[in-house]
């Protein structure tokens, strides 16, 4: 890439894009969402950081807006950034837990939202069983 101005070489720096990945607990498990869009299948609520929005405020939107749900943060849980993560491009995701109450509902980018347990989860988007692992090993 050049300036448009000086014709100086600007270098062009590849980054990951900062995701955030949220564990809805409900009363009866968890919540996953069904995706509407590639890469399809089921998955943990969550998408990309907005520009001036933070890792906690994104969080908190992507989980209404994918599952009808206000959620409470309880902590911040792991990151996970593995290049392969997301065949789409390199993501970093933080992933949070939080409780919510209520029945969730698909909106969004989700054609559905339900509840599974540990031994009802079906097959999983990106690493999202590999994170559901990591959770399920250290909560119980």
């Amino acid at each position: 890439m050049q300036c448009n101005q000086c014709g100086a070489d600007i270098p062009v720096y590849k980054n990951p894009t900062p995701t955030v990945d949220i564990i809805i607990e409900v009363e009866q498990g968890i919540v996953l969402i069904e995706r509407k869009n590639p890469p399809l299948g089921w998955a943990l609520p969550g998408g990309f950081v907005d520009y001036g929005e933070s890792f906690e405020e994104a969080a908190v939107r992507e989980a209404k807006e994918e599952t009808g749900l206000d959620v409470t943060l309880v902590r911040q849980f792991h990151t996970y950034s593995h290049p392969d993560r997301d065949k789409r491009q390199h993501t970093a995701s933080t992933v949070f837990i939080a409780t919510a109450s209520g029945i969730p509902v698909g909106a969004d980018d989700a054609r559905q939202a339900r509840i599974f347990t540990r031994d009802t989860l079906p097959e999983l988007a990106f690493d999202h069983a590999l994170i559901l692992h990591d959770y399920f090993e250290k909560i119980y």
